[in-house]
């Protein structure tokens, strides 16, 4: 699916990304947090966010979808979150654990960073019965792969390159009815 020629690619494969997953939530275990949600940048973190919430046994589970990427170092001026949005009213006070599958510019981990850590929610902290403080969400980031050139270190990363990265989930064409009528005899 890449047009990058092979040896300037990353190729992960379906039984290294079942590792990279584990080995993910290892990490996050080690760091003495646990997130109470795990939240998908979609569609590139939606299988290793799927898989790295069934190793940290994290049930609660949400979606953001945002586009960046439109082909192999083709993007948008902008990363842009596409509907439908995720309901973000019970974030305030939780720990979120936001996985994607890269971190290449780092411009879609940081826009949803951001939002994410935006969802703060006043709270009487002191018991005075006003919200004098907001309750933060206390939010963190994994990634498989961070490039170099991102503008965001995430916390939790399983590996670095510079290369272009192909995943078990998109190293094949789309199935389109184009293509399935053009292959028939």
């Amino acid at each position: 699916m890449s047009d990058a020629p092979a040896d300037a690619r990353e190729i992960l494969g379906w039984a290294e990304f079942g590792d990279a997953a584990r080995e993910l939530a290892r990490e996050v275990v080690r760091s003495n947090w646990m997130p109470d949600l795990v939240i998908a940048v979609a569609r590139g973190g939606l299988v290793p966010a799927g898989a790295v919430a069934y190793a940290l046994d994290v049930k609660a589970m949400g979606t953001l979808n945002v586009e960046f990427y439109t082909g192999v170092a083709q993007t948008l001026p902008e990363p842009v979150v596409l509907p439908p949005l995720m309901d973000t009213s019970d974030l305030p006070g939780r720990r979120v654990l936001v996985v994607d599958d890269v971190a290449d510019s780092g411009r879609t981990l940081a826009l949803v960073m951001d939002m994410i850590r935006a969802h703060g929610l006043p709270a009487d902290v002191d018991g005075d019965g006003v919200a004098g403080q907001t309750l933060p969400v206390d939010a963190r980031s994994a990634v498989i792969y961070s490039k170099p050139r991102s503008v965001i270190e995430p916390d939790y990363v399983w590996r670095r390159t510079d290369r272009w990265i192909t995943f078990p989930w998109s190293a094949q064409e789309p199935v389109t009815a184009e293509a399935e009528f053009a292959a028939r005899p």
